[in-house]
């Protein structure tokens, strides 16, 4: 079995490479192509893979290119974990939208739009070529923002399906507190990527216990503090929101504090520095502690089981995926993209049925997709006015002033990424 991923230079890599190593057995590896334009980085983190996969004794072929078209060619799956622009757009996405009083974020809000934007066209271009090499490959997506590039690569026609690491999180965190595996957690997850609410976390199965009640109650405080959110709110509402709501629950709280601080992205760069320092150390054949802090916590664990069940392996008959609605929440279009249990198999992801959803997060949910409705379509299309209209239709912008100020900053900050300016 081959496997190419694009991005490979990242200092994520090595997370993905140590579940690649350990869950073996799930998804038998014979080689493996890490693929970046950074040819410094991949190198490093070329050499760190291959000494994780000596120290545990794991035979599979690890291969570094620059290439992209030859390091998909033959793949049976690659992986997109690419940051168009790098830490540096990252920076600046968290930085300008706090001069017109919005969160400065990386995958929602202006920040987000303007990933979006920077993104879609070159994970399409991507795609095609993993297309043509092979129409027979999955192609897994963990680039950011999830939902949105996840519905390109489907509107266009790839066989795709979008990963994120909050769900499997959470489950590891319940599991933990609940004194249970993970695999007898099941989490009713409902919403869009980076949008999402835990309403039940049954035991043992989709129709198992709902033991919510009981986790918030004895473990509430544990759960408020991962989310920065005040206990009570989690009691009035009965379920857990994603940590990503705190940007809608607490916005003027949290764009305060972003004013008072270095950005994520200033202190992630900081970290990636000595990650790769340590990458280059030849004694180093694990993935550091500090790896845990750069975020994408068990993204390898959610990595290796949806890929292996794309593959016709043995992944867990039931995961947490993006893919196209088709009707699971019926106050949405079939074509937009949801995150929610699915059944996942060799024919791709098909989402298990979901309970009514509360107005209180129905709204938000019908709200978000429109603005990602438009999103998509000025990442295709281009033009300042379908910016502006995406940034006026985000809950988190919705004034024509904010909207026409970060426009105009949003343009003028991703110039060398916009074909259309």
């Amino acid at each position: 079995m081959k496997l190419a991923v694009v991005g490979g230079g990242s200092t994520y890599t090595p997370e993905l490479i140590d579940g690649f190593a350990r869950l073996r057995d799930t998804l038998p590896i014979t080689e493996l192509v890490l693929v970046d334009p950074a040819a410094e980085r991949l190198e490093l983190v070329g050499g760190l893979a291959r000494r994780i996969f000596a120290r545990q004794d794991h035979d599979g072929k690890i291969v570094t290119t620059g290439d992209l078209d030859a390091g998909v060619e033959g793949a049976d799956a690659v992986l997109l974990q690419l940051r168009v622009g790098g830490q540096a757009a990252r920076e600046r996405d968290e930085t300008w939208p706090l001069e017109c009083g919005c969160v400065g974020q990386e995958t929602t809000g202006a920040g987000g739009l303007a990933k979006a934007l920077r993104t879609v066209p070159v994970v399409l271009d991507i795609a095609e070529r993993v297309r043509r090499a092979n129409p027979d490959a999955w192609i897994i997506d963990f680039t950011n923002p999830v939902g949105i590039v996840t519905r390109a690569l489907l509107q266009a026609g790839h066989k795709a399906v979008g990963l994120c690491n909050v769900a499997i999180g959470l489950q590891r965190k319940f599991a933990g507190l609940l004194g249970v595996a993970p695999s007898e957690v099941h989490l009713d997850h409902v919403g869009l990527n980076h949008l999402t609410w835990e309403r039940a976390v049954r035991l043992g199965g989709p129709e198992g216990e709902n033991v919510l009640p009981r986790l918030l109650a004895e473990h509430g405080d544990a759960v408020a503090d991962d989310l920065r959110l005040p206990r009570p709110v989690l009691d009035r509402l009965g379920v857990v929101p994603s940590y990503y709501l705190r940007y809608f629950y607490a916005h003027d709280e949290v764009v305060r504090e972003l004013g008072t601080k270095p950005s994520r992205a200033a202190e992630v760069a900081a970290m990636e520095r000595e990650l790769l320092e340590m990458y280059g150390d030849p004694a180093l054949d694990e993935k550091p502690a500090l790896l845990a802090k750069r975020g994408g916590a068990f993204y390898s664990e959610a990595a290796v089981d949806l890929a292996a069940s794309l593959l016709g392996g043995g992944g867990s008959p039931y995961q947490v995926v993006n893919t196209y609605n088709n009707g699971t929440l019926p106050f949405l279009p079939d074509d937009a993209v949801v995150e929610t249990q699915a059944s996942v198999g060799s024919g791709g992801a098909v989402p298990l049925p979901v309970a009514p959803v509360d107005p209180l997060y129905a709204g938000l949910i019908a709200h978000v997709t429109a603005y990602e409705d438009l999103a998509l379509e000025a990442a295709l299309r281009g033009g300042r006015d379908r910016v502006f209209k995406a940034l006026l239709a985000h809950p988190l912008v919705g004034q024509y002033d904010r909207a026409d100020g970060l426009t105009d900053r949003l343009i003028a900050h991703n110039r060398e990424h916009l074909a259309w300016v």
